[in-house]
């Protein structure tokens, strides 16, 4: 086998990969957040806050390309549930931010410490050097998903707009 055709079929069984762990990762959310009790969009936000911590609800909306109104409704989901709260803003106590509470930081680690721990397991034997291969791999993958997203609401957008007629 030419090291062509070896590279093309690398290329094709990390590609399947990538869409089957794609798939495994939608049902797990799924599952996650029946145990949750929150949809996916709610869990989508709580992620967000979880990992950037509190921000104000227009961070939010940015951060999970959602609008204000669909933020402030989510929100108020998360509160009525008990995982995020409303605080003023120590820096100007005229703002409001969002954060999780401890209760959401508890039950999520419940459900997610078994996974955080075997990842963590599983990169043991990879050196510094290959974990960090696997970092740049996957923050450029993440931005070409990112860039092909926009590139969907676009053609979505012309499709709403009138600009191109839906098949």
């Amino acid at each position: 086998m030419s090291r062509k055709s070896t590279r093309e079929q690398l290329l094709a069984e990390l590609g399947d990969e990538v869409r089957a762990s794609q798939r495994v990762t939608d049902v797990h959310d799924d599952v996650l957040c029946e145990l949750l009790g929150i949809n996916r969009t709610d869990a989508r936000c709580l992620d967000i806050l979880d990992q950037g911590g509190r921000m104000t609800a227009g961070q939010l909306a940015t951060a999970s390309a959602l609008s204000t109104g669909a933020v402030t409704a989510v929100v108020d989901r998360l509160e009525r549930v008990g995982y995020a709260r409303r605080v003023s803003d120590p820096a100007d106590r005229r703002r409001v931010v969002v954060e999780p509470t401890p209760a959401a930081r508890e039950r999520s680690w419940e459900l997610m410490g078994p996974l955080a721990e075997e990842g963590a397991r599983l990169a043991e034997p990879y050196s510094d050097e290959q974990l960090q291969m696997f970092l740049d791999f996957t923050r450029l993958a993440r931005g070409v998903q990112e860039r092909h997203t926009e590139w969907l609401r676009e053609r979505l957008w012309e499709r709403e707009s009138g600009a191109v007629k839906a098949p």
